[in-house]
């Protein structure tokens, strides 16, 4: 079996509650976070003590996305609707209000903004005026999670209905419909090369998707003790790490889905309650997560 080692090499708070979400930043080295004080931070893996406040939103904040075609962060405010934020200014560019319901992820493609919403609707914005071009219905329970395939032309949304739905990029027709897991679907992550999708669950498993093969089971793993909040893959492609209510991060091979590593607070400092959000950089390939416990962390993972 691989090697491999673990090293903390920062944590930092910064937050004043829980931090729900990390984003890419403008460089390899840069990233946001917010969370449920409605701070928007922005760090810098070079310095992490000099994290500064980007925006302010009156409520909590679970989905970010960085648009760097536009140089753009989108911020999803819960109960109100979305704020385009011109970061290096500190300058808001437009907003909208959408449903009054939690806003869980944000995607852009080609300048259309993808919205998932507590209310199970999928808004398509233009990102330049913000006109609702469209919106998905395809369930009322919430829809949780968004990837993208820009290889196979596909968006997939996992939702609180326990099912992942893939919609065709072009028309946002529905392609599939997989009745995916027992209990809310709370991330949905393509591999890289777009061949499988990989669900996690508030019940604990794991699963692999073969998208070539119409999107049936390849593999369902007992992953963790409880709900997976977040996947992410290395930026090599060979391994992808989850993370959960368990407070445990854990590093998998991506070709074999083998466990490699678990990284918790017992053996490796880890945090101390639910972990929520990783990002995996292409800096210097650090790993940042981020928890209820207000703090965010960097590791050094080597194989």
């Amino acid at each position: 079996m691989t090697q491999v080692s673990v090293k903390k090499l920062n944590t930092v708070g910064g937050h004043q509650d829980c931090v729900y979400v990390l984003e890419r930043g403008p460089e390899p080295h840069q990233f946001f976070s917010a969370g449920a004080d409605g701070v928007v931070a922005l760090w810098d893996l070079n310095d992490m003590e000099t994290g500064r406040m980007i925006a302010k939103v009156p409520s909590s904040v679970y989905a970010l996305c960085y648009y760097p075609e536009r140089n753009a962060l989108i911020v999803g405010q819960n109960m109100d609707g979305l704020h385009i934020i011109d970061w290096e200014n500190k300058k808001e560019l437009g907003s909208i209000k959408l449903s009054p319901v939690a806003i869980f992820d944000i995607k852009v493609v080609k300048d259309r903004i993808i919205v998932a919403q507590g209310s199970g609707e999928v808004y398509i914005l233009d990102i330049k005026t913000l006109e609702k071009l469209h919106v998905i219905r395809d369930s009322e329970m919430s829809a949780r999670t968004l990837s993208i395939s820009p290889l196979n032309g596909h968006l997939a949304v996992g939702y609180s209905d326990n099912s992942v739905r893939i919609y065709r990029l072009k028309d946002w027709s529905l392609v599939h419909e997989i009745e995916a897991h027992n209990n809310s679907v709370f991330s949905v992550r393509y591999s890289p090369d777009g061949r499988f999708l990989v669900s996690g669950s508030r019940d604990a498993k794991l699963k692999i998707w073969d998208v070539i093969d119409g999107y049936t089971l390849k593999e369902s793993v007992a992953a963790h003790m409880y709900a997976i909040n977040h996947i992410e893959f290395s930026p090599d492609s060979k391994h992808f790490v989850t993370c959960s209510m368990d407070k445990s991060i854990k590093v998998w091979d991506a070709s074999t889905y083998q466990l490699l590593k678990v990284i918790d607070k017992a053996r490796h400092a880890g945090h101390g309650t639910s972990v929520n959000k990783l990002l995996w950089t292409a800096h210097n390939d650090l790993l940042i997560s981020a928890s209820d416990d207000r703090s965010i962390s960097i590791w050094d993972i080597k194989f």
